[in-house]
């Protein structure tokens, strides 16, 4: 586990060619085929020498749920753990960790038409306005949402608006369902909040060289897809998008992308810091390896 950019995949590959270990991954946006440069996606050489379950699994225009993450996570882990290998789970998608630990909470399914009047009053008074009415009706949600995630908004505001209770009512009643599998849980990250900036904008830089622009053009010219879908409203996608619909300069889609990624890998951190049981691991993956190596062979992984 760790935030955006911290150095996860360098290491998981790393692991999974040292020790019996086969790579699940734990991000929301590599489910998606056709996003590959903006997610950091390995390239096809890497994950056929290093299969990567639940990568490329979905077309971007197919939402992809919480619960499918879950039920498909544990189908891999059961096979992999028959196959007398460990799975690796890697990613940083929070949200995703919280659910296979713990189960999910018994929430209503998208409906398009309160999901259409939500959008038609952010239309109207915009997402600010509708993130203040949240904080109305559920605080709790409210202060983890950040004012500028309209599909969070949106999703905890239709909840409320189908049950009349909020999402924060609903997460305290879930049932916990913790897989049937040891977890040993690995926090990554570079070792000060100045260098996992930097490693941002590297890192996006680098995407940009390699073609992300012409990546989201692509996915436009499809002309099935748009802001409204889970996929194009992945970190980096969103900006480079409104940069080619012209709601924004060159210069200001990389601002607001990086600023985005900024938000993201805190509110990643704020997660992990309120994780239970994490080992952590401070440091450049070159540095941390041999390090995590030790840890993972005094807790028996690899040891047959």
């Amino acid at each position: 586990m760790g935030p955006t950019a911290s150095g996860k995949s360098e290491l998981a590959l790393r692991l999974a060619q040292e020790l019996p270990c086969e790579i699940v991954s734990v991000d929301s946006a590599m489910v998606y085929r056709g996003l590959d440069i903006g997610t950091a996606k390995p390239d096809p050489e890497t994950l056929r020498r290093v299969p990567h379950r639940l990568i490329d699994i979905r077309d971007p225009a197919q939402p992809y749920s919480v619960a499918q993450f879950r039920d498909d996570a544990l189908f891999w882990m059961e096979r992999i753990s028959a196959a007398g290998r460990v799975p690796l789970l890697v990613g940083g998608t929070m949200l995703y960790f919280n659910a296979l630990q713990r189960g999910i909470s018994e929430l209503p399914p998208a409906d398009p038409r309160v999901r259409a009047q939500l959008e038609a009053q952010a239309a109207r008074s915009g997402w600010a306005a509708l993130h203040a009415h949240l904080a109305e009706v559920d605080p709790v949600s409210a202060a983890r949402i950040h004012p500028n995630d309209p599909q969070r908004i949106q999703r905890a505001l239709e909840v409320y608006r189908l049950t009349g209770r909020s999402m924060s009512e609903h997460h305290l009643t879930q049932r916990t369902e913790p897989p049937p599998y040891r977890l040993l849980k690995v926090g990554v990250m570079p070792s000060s909040r100045e260098e996992l900036h930097r490693r941002i904008e590297r890192r996006f830089q680098v995407m940009l060289e390699l073609g992300l622009l012409e990546e989201v053009r692509g996915l436009r010219r499809r002309g099935d897809l748009g802001t409204e879908l889970p996929a194009m409203r992945a970190v980096g996608y969103r900006q480079v998008w409104s940069y080619l619909e012209g709601e924004c300069s060159h210069a200001d889609m990389v601002h607001n992308a990086l600023a985005a990624t900024r938000r993201f890998a805190r509110r990643q951190l704020t997660w992990l810091r309120a994780e239970p049981g994490i080992s952590w691991f401070e440091g450049d993956a070159a540095s941390l390896y041999p390090r995590l190596l030790r840890f993972l062979a005094k807790s028996g992984v690899g040891s047959g």
